[in-house]
């Protein structure tokens, strides 16, 4: 991920247009209009081979002939010279382009490369950027330029768009325009060869001119840049988008349950799930979505109070929010409301005062409403009539909507009679809508939208930390199937492998033949389930070859040549290569769920829980997550299903276990993390009930696989326990390691023990403690872009070091506190010395930070360490620590 040079692109000084043309309607002259008509000020310059005057200046010949090198340059020219015109601008020393020209990733240069491949050499050595190419070009109004051929200006605004479709960006520009919806960028990524959503994210989040960020995707190309992007922009700023695709041109064939369920648009939900994006459905939700998360503020909760002065548009509103979302009114609500309305108003929620409602009537109103607790927004809306002016209603009502304290929504139904109250409403910020529809739709994505930020700032309790009893062997039962040529596991083996991760597992032995699987079932103890063994077949019971309860051996013998029998009719192409004899578990009031792993060709490995048994692909209740999970993020993916009512018991059902599934989900999320050959596994049934959960039938398929590093093959980096270490410090010793999120009760507990002071040296400001949400931001770290050591003593947490990098990981800030026990004993040079080491190794170039002056204890480390300092009037000192010249560049890399 990179943000280096974007500058160039979005705030150029200079523009130089490569391939204007005599043509008024070729797309050189268009750019070159739009960048005139949008009012550029800085140079501008158009170039073509043949010389000629174009607004009373010179058309320049080539790049070399410009006045100064461009800061931006925008090419129009065939396919086949952009890599020579990226070369001659990177020497001239331009650092950004935007390539509108379409082909280049089917054309070749004569050593075989395409010319997008060429493009990207050619920029690379001069670390150039380059937007598209195949795209509409990009629009800054607040810069005034409009670097495109889009058929129009853009309104200056705060909303960022960017999308992957160019025909979609021209649509989406006059639709705005014709609304009068205006943008801080506007920007068409087309092929996305060099910039991508990724860096956009990190630009934009941000950018201090904008206040949401709207994204049309198409597709992701590397997930963990985009992820990892997406999470720090979302914590910004709202970030809302619509994807394409919902529906997948054809089934992906898969043998697993698993691999049949997670499909490549439920993965992408739970993507922008996890990066606590919101996704809607249309482009016009786009927008609402937009006006609804920029402006409204205050979440307290979703029950929601609709005040109407028409019944018909209330009862709308009802309908389309969904059961438990419409506040209940108190007794001492409604007789509040008694008091300042009409008899005949509804006396419930949507609060009808009537069509003849006054001003003085909805403000009656409305104080009651934004004062009872139990109510936690409030939507207004109004019909025209002939009775009360609208401008008048809303003139009234404003100061009391702008004070609120809690979420206010606005319809205004109908056209030109309430157009004036509207553009009110919109001029003091408050969210309108033109419909009931609309309205509650915006209500449920602020909805959905803080339950995604919530779902970011929850600290999971702290857990014993997991054991797992044979990783290693784990490792080598998966290469030794891939050495043997096989796809898939067997059962025993499958078991083995969950085993090795601490799954409980119903006791099961192979065995080659008859009499071997009545002396296995003798050593089990009856009841058994007994099953064949079949590399052709996966699932045994289609074909008839699982059989239940035998209770004895001369039942054994009997069921064993009959499943035979029918194996060989159903599927006489299968080799038997013996049994599986299973103990029965009596487990009569457990519920049968579904957990597994499947592979998404972007977002590499998800996780998988639902309600299993043999009609599992029937019912289809399940949900998708992305590893690695921590207790909160496994307790949300179970709460995502229908089965987990079924799991907090009913009647005489006891509730379950849900303990012993959140177990199962982390180590499972662990064995993704682990073993990238594992490409779908699944555990049908995990039965689950008080006593806890027990694996019956796994399957498990696996692929060669690259050798991967720190968990390269998810697309969030997982906690990289290879850094863990353990130091010993007069005599003691201390556990130094990455934080968790399962480290916020320490971290609460650190804070808490220090005194005003020391943490009015840390943070620069007086304060008594570190508020929750403070606390999930420091342990829930991006282990791809931040880090964060601790000392352990015990279960006591002594200090930390934390640091995070800019996107292009040039330099990184950090912070280094200590407990007070442990000041002068050197644990803060043992913490920001892994800290060094671990920023070097990854290739940061700076270390930057700032201290009080009258912080002696970090002056006298920092001086020791070697960081050079200055000061400056405000009291601080500014520290900076020269780490190193970046790594070489990969040589398979393929964008600067």
């Amino acid at each position: 991920m990179s943000v280096r040079h974007l500058e160039h692109l979005f705030q150029p000084r200079s523009v130089a247009v490569i391939g204007v043309s005599r043509r008024a309607d070729g797309v050189g002259a268009l750019v070159w209009r739009n960048l005139r008509e949008g009012g550029f000020a800085g140079p501008l310059w158009a170039v073509n081979r043949q010389p000629f005057e174009l607004d009373g200046g010179p058309v320049f010949t080539s790049v070399d002939a410009l006045p100064q090198a461009p800061e931006l340059a925008v090419i129009c020219t065939p396919a086949a010279s952009v890599p020579e015109l990226v070369d001659q601008l990177g020497r001239r020393g331009t650092r950004a382009a935007i390539v509108l020209t379409a082909g280049l990733r089917e054309g070749r240069t004569s050593d075989g490369r395409s010319l997008e491949q060429a493009m990207l050499d050619a920029a690379r050595p001069h670390l150039l950027r380059v937007l598209g190419p195949n795209c509409i070009g990009a629009l800054v109004p607040g810069q005034a330029l409009n670097a495109s051929f889009a058929p129009g200006q853009a309104r200056v605004g705060e909303l960022a768009f960017v999308t992957q479709s160019g025909a979609l960006a021209t649509a989406m520009l006059d639709w705005a325009n014709a609304r009068g919806v205006g943008f801080s960028h506007f920007v068409s990524l087309g092929d996305s060869a060099d910039v991508d959503f990724g860096d956009l994210l990190d630009y934009l989040g941000s950018d201090p001119r904008t206040r949401a960020i709207l994204l049309y995707i198409e597709s992701v190309k590397q997930a963990r840049k985009f992820m990892s992007a997406a999470r720090a922009a979302a914590r910004n700023k709202p970030v809302v988008l619509v994807k394409s695709g919902r529906r997948p041109d054809g089934a992906r064939a898969a043998a697993s349950h698993t691999g049949a369920l997670a499909g490549s648009d439920p993965v992408f939900d739970a993507a922008v799930r996890r990066a606590g994006m919101l996704r809607v459905d249309t482009l016009e939700a786009l927008f609402d979505a937009a006006q609804t998360l920029a402006r409204v503020h205050r979440w307290r909760g979703p029950r929601l109070a609709v005040l109407t002065n028409g019944g018909g548009a209330g009862v709308l509103a009802a309908d389309t929010l969904g059961s438990g979302e419409l506040a209940t009114l108190s007794p001492d609500t409604l007789a509040a409301l008694d008091a300042g309305l009409p008899a005949n108003w509804s006396r419930g929620n949507p609060v009808d005062i009537i069509g003849d409602a006054p001003p003085q009537r909805y403000l009656d109103a409305l104080r009651v409403l934004l004062a009872a607790p139990e109510v936690d927004g409030l939507l207004f809306m109004h019909a025209p009539t002939a009775i009360a002016s609208p401008t008048d209603i809303a003139q009234a009502c404003l100061p009391l909507l702008r004070g609120a304290d809690r979420p206010v929504l606005a319809c205004w139904l109908g056209g030109q009679r309430v157009a004036a109250a509207r553009e009110l409403f919109d001029a003091q910020g408050v969210a309108c809508y033109d419909t009931p529809e609309n309205a509650t739709a915006a209500w449920l994505q602020l909805r959905d939208h803080q339950a995604a930020q919530a779902a970011l700032l929850q600290l999971p309790e702290s857990r014993p930390e997991l054991h797992y009893p044979d990783r290693d062997g784990a490792r080598v039962l998966v290469e030794a199937a891939l050495a043997g040529g096989r796809d898939w596991l067997d059962e025993l083996d499958a078991k083995r492998l969950l085993g090795a991760y601490g799954i409980p597992c119903v006791a099961t032995e192979r065995v080659p033949d008859l009499d071997a699987a009545l002396d296995a079932a003798g050593r089990i103890g009856y009841p058994v389930a007994l099953k064949i063994v079949s590399p052709e077949v996966l699932h045994k019971s289609d074909v008839g070859g699982v059989v239940l309860d035998v209770a004895n051996a001369a039942q054994l013998r009997a069921e064993a040549l009959a499943m035979r029998e029918r194996v060989a009719l159903a599927r006489p192409d299968a080799r038997l290569t013996g049994f599986t004899v299973q103990a029965m578990a009596h487990r009569p009031l457990a519920v049968e769920t579904i957990v597994g792993i499947a592979s998404d060709p972007v977002f590499g490995p998800v996780l998988l829980f639902g309600e299993g048994g043999t009609a599992v692909e029937v019912r289809a209740d399940r949900a998708i997550a992305l590893p690695p999970l921590n207790a909160v993020l496994a307790r949300d993916l179970i709460g995502r299903t229908r089965v987990a009512r079924l799991l907090r018991g009913y009647r005489s059902r006891p509730p379950a276990n849900l303990d012993a599934v959140v177990d199962v989900l982390l180590r499972l999320s662990q064995l993704a993390s682990d073993l990238a050959p594992v490409a779908e596994l699944d555990i049908n049934p995990l039965l689950v009930d008080a006593e806890g959960a027990l694996a019956l039938d796994a399957r498990v398929r696996v692929r060669p696989a690259a050798p991967t590093r720190d968990g390269a093959h998810l697309a969030l980096r997982p906690y990289p326990s290879g850094l863990e270490r353990v130091t010993v410090i007069e005599g003691e010793a201390l556990q130094l390691r990455p934080i968790r999120p399962e480290d916020g009760e320490r971290l609460a507990r650190f804070y808490a023990s220090c005194s005003p002071e020391e943490l009015r040296l840390r943070f620069f400001f007086t304060r008594r403690e570190v508020p929750p949400s403070e606390l999930a931001r420091y342990c829930q770290i991006d282990y791809e872009r931040e880090m964060c050591f601790i000392a352990l003593s015990g279960d006591t947490l002594c200090g930390e070091a934390r640091a995070a990098s800019d996107p292009d990981n040039d330099t990184a800030e950090f912070a280094v506190q200590v407990a007070r026990p442990w000041q002068r004993r050197g644990l803060g040079r043992a913490l920001l010395g892994m800290l060094i080491d671990h920023l070097r190794a990854r290739g940061t170039r700076e270390l930057v930070g700032w201290c009080l002056e009258g912080n002696h204890g970090m002056v006298n480390l920092a001086r020791a360490i070697g960081f050079g300092m200055r000061g400056s009037a405000d009291g601080t000192l500014e520290l900076r620590l020269a780490l190193g010249p970046p790594p070489a560049a990969p040589a398979e890399q393929a964008a600067p």
